[in-house]
């Protein structure tokens, strides 16, 4: 959603339509594909937690650019 105008869109729905956008959210995160992607940011979050976190220069050189 690059159009600034979009980002607000779940804003307009009433309450009824937003509960159903929610609840469609959580049944495409509760999939399997996005189970992965879960685990790796509760391992972040320990990792940041105990202060091991990665600086610019490791990001950019761990991407070979």
């Amino acid at each position: 959603m690059k159009n600034s105008c979009e980002f607000n869109i779940i804003d307009r729905l009433d309450e009824g339509d937003k509960y159903k956008v929610k609840y469609f959210i959580q049944l495409l995160i509760r999939q399997e594909k996005y189970n992965k992607l879960k685990e790796e940011i509760q391992s972040r979050r320990k990792e940041i937690a105990q202060g091991e976190i990665l600086s610019h220069d490791e990001i950019w050189n761990h991407l070979d650019v």
